[in-house]
């Protein structure tokens, strides 16, 4: 999955894309250099300092992308939006999935929305909201705790008329996490694939992989193609990333010793 923030603030390319031209072409880009699916944003959930967005805003940054990506873009458009205005005008311009970082909590419209569309959906977990997320990293048990509050979410969903088939749980890492969080839900990803759902996980660029790494934009780059091959690896099904060429890489390198597991 490629990112596209077309954003004034997002913490790792703001304002790069805002233009809906450069952000066309970028979306194009990724979809060449092997992206399976473009998640497009209109508001930034960086982990300091983040502010909501009106859903009015959010429309006005992503709707002509959409409107110039139709009939260009081969593969599948998420739309990254906790707000059910917002991914109604998406699913209406060719989206076929939500990414929802609240997990249909923030907007009480967006799981009937998704029910009814019948498109895919992620369900994100998050404590507070954007600009607050990380007053709320604090846990005893982060592994249990993110599992169980993700089953509970997928439950919802389907109560509120989601087929299960359609449910994609990512841990949010990051996301009213810290670092060692981050890195203790990677290391257990295979029990979080228990689940039974697809697991997606967004590791690039994050603080965590900044810690890991240093601060060099190159071996940034590096750390998260690792995180990705590292991922996929242990059973993640998308992995959400800013640079997709070293993404595909090294995710087909951990696709392959995979799937020689048991090959004599």
């Amino acid at each position: 999955m490629g990112v596209l923030n077309v954003t004034p603030d997002s913490f790792s390319d703001g304002g790069r894309y805002l233009d809906p031209g450069r952000a066309v072409e970028h979306a194009l880009g990724m979809a060449a250099a092997g992206a399976a699916i473009i998640d497009i944003g209109g508001e930034s959930t960086r982990p300091h300092g983040a502010r909501e967005v009106p859903a009015e805003v959010e429309i006005e940054r992503v709707a002509p992308v959409l409107k110039r990506l139709k009939g260009r873009l081969r593969v599948p458009i998420s739309i990254d939006t906790r707000k059910a205005a917002v991914a109604r005008v998406a699913l209406e311009a060719g989206a076929s999935i939500i990414n929802d970082v609240s997990a249909l909590e923030a907007d009480p419209a967006m799981a009937p929305l998704v029910a009814a569309s019948k498109c895919a959906v992620i369900l994100m977990h998050m404590r507070g909201g954007p600009a607050d997320h990380m007053e709320f990293a604090r846990y005893r048990d982060v592994v249990g705790e993110v599992e169980a509050c993700l089953a509970a979410r997928a439950r919802e969903a389907i109560r509120a008329g989601v087929a299960r088939s359609r449910i994609i749980l990512d841990p949010g890492l990051g996301f009213a996490k810290q670092p060692r969080h981050s890195l203790r839900l990677l290391d257990a990803l295979p029990r979080l694939c228990t689940l039974g759902y697809p697991i997606l996980i967004g590791a690039s660029r994050k603080g965590f992989v900044r810690a890991a790494a240093g601060r060099n934009p190159a071996a940034i780059e590096f750390a998260t193609a690792a995180a990705s091959a590292i991922a996929v690896a242990a059973g993640a099904a998308i992995v959400r990333v800013h640079e997709v060429a070293a993404a595909v890489a090294a995710v087909k390198m951990a696709a392959a010793i995979k799937s020689s597991n048991g090959g004599g």
